[in-house]
């Protein structure tokens, strides 16, 4: 007998083969029977009638960190609500394990680290997950049984050194005694089901106390010994993060990463590719990289976004504008001294200068201030600003856009929230990004879900994307854009009987209906412990998810099942070559 039954689905597999009407039969979690509609005689426990709905896989999101919030939220809202089934995590360099029992201090600094270098509510933090785990098996093994989505983990090279060296992880170097410790503990997590190594480069990476985070001041000496040990374990892989993937890489960060790859013998995939036509030599010069490594027997895969995520600013918190060179100092001020500064107009010159210099690298899109679309005010002389550009406010006041924008902000403390508009919403672009698409190197995703929770939300990329694929650009068909969430995503991780409708696979399943499938606009809600607040947006046309053959999503609302696993390596991964 089977679980449930569909009836009459419109299948779109994830191979990019065109669709075909079938009726789908689930039991004990997996796909049992395929057939033609009506051909389906076995009895089933439930059915529904699927007629004019398209029955996709189970989506899969390669960067989030929901590391933390599957504690408290067991259903990775909102991305399961988006159809992603399957979720990767422990990216950028950061996991919450191991910790060093030793140092009961580390958990609390490795909250501080996220809440500042991942944006997370560190009340949520605090309050929402146990921290009741040392080794890294101890940390999945919390999770087992308990979630709703499939996770996999990778190990946070900033944890491994924490681990070891303590508080010399910053700044310090390993010795050759702690080096060796530091590969102990991560074959360990590995033999538990880490997924991997993750490490982070970037500049943009400080800890709680501002200081750049662990990974960074590793040398590649111990970046090659890290991944060389990732081959040693079947379905393993890298992910890492440098300066250059914030806009163009060096050649050093190329030779590194060819190296991280090569040495390991597992693909390397790196976050974001940023696709803007106004700068056409990004894209050519950031895939030289894949092109470098494959020369040396290695592979390297961009990850890129296939919508444009809006993120909210403020001069009063912590957000991308903090990140552009110059002006962290400044923005660290307390309120009253950073109103003056900001009111002072050599300041703000200097400002403007660094923020449009070559150093910005891709963060010279924010440089724009008339651009700037008012969101949420709070005083009385702000009162009828919101929705407004900044630039035609500063028309009207005769004033300049950035010190227009200052003069707003100002008067609500700098609590007034701003909204870039996006600066390659253009065709060129989006012919740019319909061809790079294409690219065997380059892989959709990057949601970052989990993360900067009030700035971004970055889940609900699959079901604009197939939105607007089926009802707006039209730049990719169904069969296709399916393909590039599902299969493509879970080739790259090797995982095991998932990504595809196939007889015997996995019963991830997203039932949807072609002629809504959307996303709300995001929205600030407060549902985070401590009553912290994140963006949120609401699935239009997600009819159904099932994980593991479960029902955990009946248009938009969590049915209360927590069928998810944690996927392992090894185990429910394969290892996946690099030629």
């Amino acid at each position: 007998m089977l679980d449930h039954l569909i009836r009459s689905a419109t299948v779109v597999d994830g191979t990019g083969a065109p669709s075909y009407p079938a009726d789908i039969g689930v039991r004990d979690g997996r796909i049992a029977a395929i057939t033609a509609p009506g051909a389906l005689t076995e009895q089933a426990a439930t059915s529904e009638d699927a007629t004019g709905l398209v029955l996709a896989p189970g989506f899969v999101d390669p960067h989030t960190h929901y590391d933390a919030q599957l504690f408290w939220d067991p259903y990775a809202t909102p991305s399961l609500n988006h159809g992603v089934t399957t979720v990767a995590a422990g990216n950028c360099g950061f996991s919450l394990a191991p910790l060093n029992p030793d140092r009961p201090a580390d958990a609390d600094y490795t909250r501080r680290m996220m809440s500042k270098v991942e944006g997370m509510s560190l009340v949520a933090l605090e309050e929402g997950a146990p921290w009741n785990w040392h080794g890294f098996g101890e940390y999945l093994d919390a999770l087992e049984g308990r979630i709703a989505v499939n996770a996999g983990f990778m190990v946070g090279h900033c944890a491994l050194r924490r681990h070891v060296m303590g508080p010399d992880a910053i700044g310090g170097q390993p010795s050759p005694e702690q080096l060796r410790r530091m590969l102990d503990l991560f074959h360990e997590a590995m033999e538990a089901g880490a997924w991997g190594l993750s490490t982070t480069q970037s500049s943009t990476h400080t800890d709680g106390d501002g200081a750049p985070v662990a990974s960074r001041h590793a040398r590649p000496e111990e970046l090659i010994a890290l991944s060389k040990a990732v081959a040693d374990h079947e379905g393993t892989q890298l992910e890492a993060i440098v300066a250059g993937c914030l806009d163009q890489f060096s050649d050093d960060e190329i030779d590194l990463f060819t190296a991280m790859t090569a040495a390991a013998g597992r693909p390397l995939n790196w976050n974001v590719l940023t696709i803007d036509a106004a700068v056409p030599e990004r894209v050519p010069r950031q895939l030289a990289a894949g092109e470098r490594a494959r020369a040396a027997g290695g592979r390297i895969v961009a990850l890129t976004m296939p919508i444009l995520t809006p993120m909210n600013m403020s001069l009063g918190t912590f957000c991308a504008l903090n990140l552009i060179p110059g002006w962290g100092e400044t923005l660290a001020l307390p309120v009253p001294e950073r109103i003056a500064r900001l009111r002072d107009p050599a300041v703000r010159a200097e400002l403007l200068r660094r923020a449009n210099s070559p150093e910005a690298g891709v963060f010279r899109r924010l440089a724009d201030f008339g651009r700037y679309v008012i969101g949420d005010t709070y005083s009385v002389r702000n009162r009828g600003l919101t929705g407004r550009v900044v630039r035609d406010i500063a028309a009207e006041r005769g004033q300049d856009p950035f010190r227009c924008l200052v003069e707003i902000c100002a008067e609500d403390e700098l609590r007034t929230v701003l909204w870039p508009m996006p600066t390659d919403n253009d065709p060129a672009s989006w012919e740019l990004r319909q061809s790079t698409w294409r690219h065997p190197d380059v892989l959709l995703g990057g949601s970052d879900a989990g993360a900067h929770l009030d700035r971004m939300c970055g889940a609900p990329y699959t079901t604009r994307f197939l939105g607007d694929c089926l009802r707006g650009r039209g730049l990719v068909p169904l069969e296709e854009a399916v393909k590039m969430l599902t299969d493509d995503p879970a080739r790259l991780f090797g995982l095991r009987d998932r990504g595809r409708v196939q007889q015997g696979f996995h019963a991830d399943l997203v039932l949807f209906d072609p002629a809504r499938i959307d996303a709300a606009p995001a929205a600030l809600v407060h549902d985070l412990p401590g009553g912290s607040p994140r963006l949120d947006a609401r699935a239009i046309g997600i009819v159904s998810v099932r994980v593991n053959g479960v029902e955990t999503i009946r248009e938009d609302r969590v049915t209360g099942a927590v069928p998810g696993r944690v996927l392992r390596s090894g185990r429910d991964t394969r290892t996946v070559p690099t030629g």
